[in-house]
């Protein structure tokens, strides 16, 4: 596996943007909203406290990830540049676009915001080149777009969200032809159902508490119509406390393997695929 840490600007302050381990199967893992950091630039600017950042990021998703073939971490944090939206929608400017935290002490000047959409440009035309590059060696390829999401948002000592609408694991579906890939999202799903979490059967369920309209998935799906089917996975955070930011590390091992273990399963359902 050949890994390679990826755009690296001096002027931004930070380490490189993310990381790529490349990998040879079909099969893609990505966290790009695991990371959290932000530019000198950004820091400076910005009034919201670490630990509502951190409740909105993904932390540890990117060991969910640890198992695939080839791998996509985003390290940068998505109140700087949410690579996950659209690029117009991409620098949280109010806080009805960020679950009503007020992100900024002052609005960021455009020569921040530009270096921030320069990042968003330059992941997409990365990730293009790693996909259209999986598509030449294997024909079709899956990419599993893993994320978290809080499930006790009234407070810790409150109720968690009801189970009704809180699955363990939500399937994303929403900007993919669901019929061209139905082999091989539903040999995805019954796989992960067939695991047990905590002794017992995890609760997954598809387009429940969110349905994949992320712009990862619609990019892929935009691009490689023929060729590409992206996954949006939203695990509930059931691996660490939401509200103190500590990890359950025995749940990530576990999640990390059951996750992994789906990789022979995709493909086997993309060599399937008539």
């Amino acid at each position: 596996m050949v890994s390679k840490p990826i755009f690296n600007n001096a002027a931004s302050g930070l380490p490189a943007g993310w990381t790529i381990k490349l990998g040879d199967s079909p099969v893609i893992g990505t966290a790009i909203h695991s990371g959290s950091d932000v530019g000198r630039a950004c820091q400076s600017l910005m009034c919201i406290p670490d630990p509502d950042r951190l409740r909105e990021e993904d932390p540890f998703t990117e060991h969910f990830i640890a198992d695939f073939p080839t791998q996509i971490i985003v390290h940068r944090s998505r109140f700087q540049v949410d690579l996950n939206r659209a690029r117009e929608a991409a620098v949280y400017r109010s806080p009805d676009q960020s679950w009503g935290l007020r992100v900024w002490r002052e609005p960021p000047a455009e020569d921040i915001v530009d270096e921030s959409l320069a990042f968003h440009d330059a992941f997409y035309g990365e990730l293009r080149r790693v996909l259209a590059d999986v598509e030449r060696r294997y024909g079709r390829f899956v990419l599993v777009d893993v994320h978290s999401y809080n499930h006790r948002r009234a407070g810790p000592k409150a109720a968690p969200a009801s189970e009704d609408g809180a699955p363990d694991v939500n399937i994303g579906t929403f900007s993919m032809d669901r019929a061209r890939w139905a082999q091989v999202v539903d040999a995805f799903t019954e796989a992960l159902r067939g695991q047990d979490f905590n002794g017992e059967p995890i609760d997954v369920r598809e387009n429940v508490s969110f349905q994949g309209k992320g712009e990862q998935t619609r990019f892929v799906h935009a691009n490689f119509p023929e060729t590409g089917c992206a996954i949006a996975v939203e695990f509930k955070k059931i691996f660490m406390d939401e509200w103190s930011g500590e990890p359950d590390w025995a749940a990530i091992e576990r999640l990390r393997a059951m996750l992994g273990s789906t990789v022979p399963v995709l493909e086997a359902a993309l060599r399937g695929m008539t």
